[in-house]
């Protein structure tokens, strides 16, 4: 229960990164797009006013202006309100006096640093305007002949530009936009670091959430598995009283029909109450190690070979050697001991066993042939849960649901098919 309350931990957690990572991802996308735009809006302003801000900057100011005004009841002029800006953004009404915001603002024509240069075709360079202070005028030449081949973009990282036709001749603009970048970069520094520590505040909050959900869960697991080491002392006693008495009958008296049943059912009830008792003492946290699994799987099944032989079932076994897996080795013997046992029980002339490895999966197979129809039946890993196949024989199907447990305590996982009427178990370790 302990791992299942790591894994809602990883699980919630890895959501959140998840969920978090495209947040603001998108967040940040936005704003560096936001930020290309209003480049290219400034590049296209100077590209339209012939490469610089100083020619007909009044003009083009005046010529955007609509000529609709809006009048008073009173007939007197209340304020020029434009119905639509030109561009049809970046406007708003304010005490009376219509003002721009935003990259159309006429007072960004004061503040933006750029450079305009003029080729003809001869490679002729003219300085159409030049408002940079961090180059020099040589530098911002030499820059605008490297890009007259390209159209737009950003170059050194923080400087938008834009190449357009006049005349015959290449213009290129180059604005600094450093200033609005690096509200970008702002955005994006405090993104990785809220986002850090949002992480840390949510793992926190999920360690704590997963102790307080878990909790009446591992406590009803602990009080069933305190409830069946009890039930099984409990069942032991009367077992072997009756075990006695029955040898007792059978001494004076002659073994007879009824002494015979007794003796039935009480092997059955023992294997039951075994099984029972295997449920509490499995146990995630003994202690693993480095066991060679295939020499302890080649020697168990070696073992119990002759078993196969009486019931006239056809054993095939392959095995890689050499393969070791970390795991605690009596988990492990108990698994095999399992397959060996559901192999006796329901293989109907042939089984086999096969061990494999590739990188570092290791992968043990177990079949059998059964009468089963073909589909998938992982249900035989759940408690109390036997197959059509199981009728008539001993066990209350508690072997397999062991067998999972560990499998997953392992970090494991197996499944269970029937095909062609043979039935495998697959574990990957």
């Amino acid at each position: 229960m302990n791992k299942a309350r790591k894994k809602f931990v990883v699980l919630s957690e890895l959501s959140v990164i998840l969920l978090l990572i495209m947040l603001l991802a998108t967040i940040n996308i936005i704003s560096f797009a936001q930020a290309a735009e209003e480049a290219d809006m400034m590049t296209d302003r100077i590209a339209g006013m012939n490469g610089s801000l100083d020619t007909g900057g009044k003009m083009q100011q005046r010529m955007d202006m609509p000529n609709d005004i809006v009048q008073n009841p009173g007939g007197d002029q209340q304020a020029q309100l434009p119905k639509t800006d030109r561009s049809g953004k970046n406007f708003r009404f304010d005490n009376g006096r219509f003002i721009h915001f935003g990259p159309d603002s006429p007072e960004m024509d004061s503040s933006l640093r750029y450079f305009t240069y003029a080729i003809d075709k001869d490679g002729n360079v003219e300085k159409i305007d030049f408002r940079m202070s961090a180059i020099t005028e040589e530098d911002a030449e030499s820059w605008a002949l490297s890009l007259q081949n390209s159209s737009t973009g950003w170059t050194n990282l923080s400087y938008r530009y834009r190449v357009y036709e006049i005349n015959n001749k290449k213009y290129v603009t180059v604005i600094d936009q450093s200033r609005e970048l690096w509200q970008c970069y702002r955005i994006l520094i405090i993104s990785v670091i809220g986002g850090a520590v949002f992480i840390i505040i949510s793992f926190t909050v999920f360690l704590f959430l997963g102790r307080r959900l878990f909790k009446p869960v591992e406590d009803a697991d602990r009080k069933q598995k305190q409830f069946i080491a009890k039930l099984e002392n409990e069942f032991k006693m009367p077992l072997t009283v009756i075990n006695a008495d029955t040898e007792t009958l059978e001494r004076q008296g002659g073994a007879n029909a009824q002494t015979k049943s007794i003796d039935k059912q009480v092997r059955r009830m023992t294997m039951l109450v075994k099984d029972l008792g295997a449920l509490s003492l499995f146990d995630e946290s003994d202690e693993k190690t480095r066991i060679d699994i295939s020499d302890q799987m080649m020697a168990m099944i070696e073992n119990s070979r002759s078993k196969f032989d009486e019931k006239n079932i056809k054993l095939s076994v392959d095995i890689e050697p050499g393969i070791s897996a970390y795991m605690s080795d009596n988990a492990f013997k108990k698994v095999l001991n399992e397959l060996i046992v559901n192999s006796l029980k329901f293989s109907v002339s042939e089984a086999s066993f096969t061990l494999t490895k590739h990188k570092d999966r290791i992968k043990l197979i177990q079949t059998n042939d059964t009468g089963l129809p073909d589909g998938g039946c992982d249900q035989i890993f759940d408690r109390f849960t036997m197959l059509e196949n199981a009728e008539g024989t001993s066990g209350a199907g508690l072997g397999l649901s062991n067998v999972k447990d560990i499998i997953r305590a392992s970090d494991g996982r197996l499944s269970a098919a029937v095909k062609n009427g043979t039935m495998i178990i697959s574990i990957f370790l």
